[in-house]
């Protein structure tokens, strides 16, 4: 990790995604003078799993992905985090170690702000507290629908639904097909389905040799979204 050129939150790329979106250039600055910017390099950590937050993590550009250590040792991607996204927001309100690790997936910029400064931001703008609010309640309806997945979705169903959730995230249309802007391993992507390697490997061949999706190298198309939708069971 080194510290991050500065920038201002006014200048941020994610900002109009970002919990202060509404908020005016004056407390925008005020916020500016009070976080520290910094870069990640890939594979670097953030925090880790049982340690104690003393902040929030805005993110302003790459990817962070949350990972969660079982009693055996075996670790668990349980989200992606992306520009626009923050993280630690949740200890905020219950004062919880962390219940997972962040490690950035590629170089990635982000900023802290300490805990007792975002209270005083939130006991002012009562708008950064419901974007606060949002994004706790997206988190919650995200783990509800994985958990409901895992118990009622076979692992196809699930690699479709996966596949269809990163296109909405990190989904990039080119010409008749939509590029995933996001490499994972196939192993990654195993344990966000919960499945074993071979698995994942061998309905990956399945979808390719359907014509739904194609690889070039590390990075995953979608040709037909449509199939896709029949095989998740996923009715927009």
């Amino acid at each position: 990790m080194k510290k991050a050129t500065n920038s201002t939150c006014e200048n941020c790329v994610s900002k109009d995604d970002g919990i202060f979106c509404d908020m005016h250039l004056p407390e925008l600055e005020e916020i500016s003078d009070h976080k520290i910017n910094n870069t990640f390099k890939k594979g670097q950590t953030l925090f880790i799993q049982g340690n104690h937050p003393f902040g929030i993590y805005c993110i302003s550009k790459g990817n962070i992905k949350l990972t969660k250590t079982g009693p055996d040792g075996k670790e668990t991607i349980v989200r992606i985090v992306h520009g626009g996204d923050i993280l630690g927001h949740r200890s905020l309100f219950t004062d919880d170690n962390y219940s997972a690790t962040a490690t950035a997936m590629e170089d990635t910029e982000v900023c802290f702000i300490d805990k007792k400064f975002i209270l005083k931001i939130i006991g002012k703008n009562p708008t950064v507290a419901l974007n606060i609010i949002n994004k706790l309640s997206r988190d919650m309806g995200s783990a509800e629908n994985r958990l409901t997945s895992l118990h009622q979705k076979n692992v196809r169903e699930r690699l479709a639904e996966l596949i269809l959730s990163l296109k909405a995230t990190h989904g990039v249309k080119e010409g008749g097909r939509w590029k995933i802007d996001l490499k994972l391993t196939r192993e990654e992507m195993a344990t966000m389905i919960g499945t074993a390697n071979e698995t994942l490997i061998r309905f990956m061949t399945e979808f390719k040799d359907a014509g739904i999706i194609e690889q070039e190298g590390k990075t995953l198309f979608i040709k037909d979204e449509e199939e896709l939708l029949n095989w998740a069971h996923i009715n927009y």
